[in-house]
């Protein structure tokens, strides 16, 4: 089973947007793709359930008939940090409870796993604990998203540079392109020189997934475990 967690360099980075662009490229190369959002903040109320959209959108390109429950089982309403909500409501985001919910999606019958993180890399989960840690406990392979904007560089480089320093595998990066970035294409070029892991994608916006999914380059992926 290949475990991949998307991280990005910050939050809004577009770290949905390429996650479901790789769920659909995997399961166009007819692989079984589970989907897991561990925490979500930000959600609207159906039927007295708080639904996440951007897992409800993994959820969607997934194939492995998952229930959003399963999906995305931590959950909170207003669109703040997810540890502030967690306090707000005289609650505790565990460790455990994340890596529980993570081995009930590993034991479908997945060939692949996405999980899509929050925010940045070193998201505070409260109780002086990271989102990070729970990656390194579940050893997943990681991809970065970078949005490509002003000082995308610097957080870039730092964000590769604390993914290995934590000890896990930086497999690859995307960039998540706006079509308003002055010299996009010179930054592109500069951080595929300084960061020593493939670029697999450039995914400028698009309505219909199906095309960015159909510009990753997964072949860097298809070895790994």
């Amino acid at each position: 089973m290949l475990k991949i967690f998307v991280t990005a360099t910050d939050t809004d980075a577009g770290k949905t947007y390429a996650a479901q662009a790789l769920v659909k490229a995997f399961v166009a190369e007819n692989k079984k793709v589970a989907v897991y959002k561990p925490i979500s903040a930000g959600c609207m109320r159906v039927n007295n359930e708080l639904v996440n959209e951007d897992a409800l959108l993994l959820l969607k390109q997934s194939n492995c008939q998952q229930e959003i429950s399963q999906v995305n089982p931590i959950a909170f309403e207003p669109p703040i940090a997810p540890h502030i909500a967690a306090a707000e409501m005289q609650k505790v985001i565990s460790l455990t409870d994340i890596k529980k919910g993570y081995d009930e999606v590993i034991t479908a019958d997945a060939d692949v796993v996405i999980c899509e993180g929050a925010g940045g890399w070193r998201l505070p989960l409260g109780q002086g604990q990271y989102l990070s840690e729970f990656v390194q406990e579940s050893c997943q392979n990681v991809l970065l998203v970078v949005n490509m904007k002003l000082g995308c560089l610097n957080h870039a480089i730092l964000t590769y540079e604390s993914i290995v320093a934590d000890g896990l595998n930086c497999v690859g990066w995307i960039a998540n392109c706006p079509e308003n970035m002055p010299y996009l294409t010179e930054n592109i070029q500069e951080l595929t020189a300084l960061l020593p892991i493939p670029k697999l994608a450039e995914l400028p916006f698009e309505l219909d997934i199906s095309i960015a999914a159909k510009k990753i380059d997964l072949s860097p992926l298809t070895m790994l475990r």
